[in-house]
């Protein structure tokens, strides 16, 4: 079995990719301040912008590949510590490409759709960057140093993801579910709009970049979008049907009704057509949904904060 490190190992889509692909790989993950569910992998502490821990920590297990996608992701987060995000999200990030690099791993880099500025979807892999935040800026800085560094890895850009996740950073589905639980009125909104894929669906994309890479020695930028462009009260429309739950109060709002830090794209809807001619196969939102919820939905299933 190949020896897999897996940074963020603690986070949403470490939580899904280890629940369906510990058994393939004898994975390694690595956490901070977060600690994943007991039984999915070993898991190390690791600051990965300290990179003499990080030399260490290569020397002491001798990963044989990488998908790195540990980062400080919340773009609101970003925008308000900008030395952190740059630490984390793009220093941590061209070292570990180099490390990558020198020592001959194959890496599997996680980007975002937050790379680009929403003026011109649904966006190739060839469409320039043109992020609007620093979170943005920060992941398309980091996909040219991975690329430049490391040029047989795989930048994967990641859409808007859902679906069951661990004990800590829950999807935007989880924060839905609780609302509904609770009775409240979900405010969504309907002037923005993404490609949104179950977190499920982006673990086996990333196996497929790691698997495209292993095989054929490259792979490069990868979209890993949804089938569907959706805006969040869409998506919340699909969740009442699914749910069978004409009760569950939907309000429509607009971007600007939410002053946020961070500046928001309109529409990053990616266009994962390369990734679908290699073997994506994304579901539809209500599929998915259709499978999750195919027992119904009990309150304790909501309780994510």
């Amino acid at each position: 079995m190949t020896r897999l490190l897996f940074t963020g190992a603690s986070g949403f889509l470490g939580f899904n990719f280890l629940n369906l692909f510990a058994h393939q790989y004898e994975i390694i993950g690595t956490c901070l301040t977060n600690t994943p569910p007991e039984g999915q992998a070993r898991c190390v502490r690791l600051d990965l912008a300290d990179q003499s821990q990080v030399r260490a920590f290569f020397r002491e297990f001798e990963p044989q590949a990488v998908i790195h996608a540990a980062a400080l992701s919340n773009p609101n987060e970003c925008q308000k510590r900008p030395e952190l995000s740059r630490a984390v999200n793009l220093d941590a990030t061209a070292f570990l490409a180099q490390l990558c690099a020198d020592q001959g791993l194959p890496l599997v880099f996680t980007s975002t759709d937050l790379v680009f500025d929403g003026e011109a979807a649904p966006y190739q892999e060839a469409d320039p960057p043109n992020p609007i935040s620093l979170y943005g800026e920060h992941k398309a800085l980091a996909e040219a140093e991975v690329l430049a560094r490391h040029p047989g890895a795989a930048v994967c850009r990641m859409p808007l993801m859902y679906g069951p996740s661990g004990p800590v950073n829950p999807s935007f589905l989880n924060f839905m579910l609780k609302a509904v639980a609770e009775g409240r009125e979900l405010k969504l909104f309907t002037d923005e709009w993404r490609t949104p894929v179950s977190g499920a669906d982006g673990a086996r994309g990333l196996a497929l970049a790691l698997t495209l890479i292993m095989e054929q020695g490259a792979c490069g930028l990868l979209h890993l979008g949804g089938t569907e462009r959706l805006s969040r009260y869409a998506f919340g429309e699909i969740l009442r049907r699914v749910l069978g739950r004409p009760d569950m109060a939907l309000s429509p709002c607009l971007r600007s009704d939410v002053p946020m830090p961070a500046p928001r794209a309109r529409d990053v809807s990616l266009d994962s057509g390369k990734a679908r001619a290699l073997g994506y196969a994304p579901s539809t939102v209500e599929e998915e949904l259709g499978r999750q919820f195919a027992g119904g939905i009990e309150v304790a299933e909501a309780s994510g904060s």
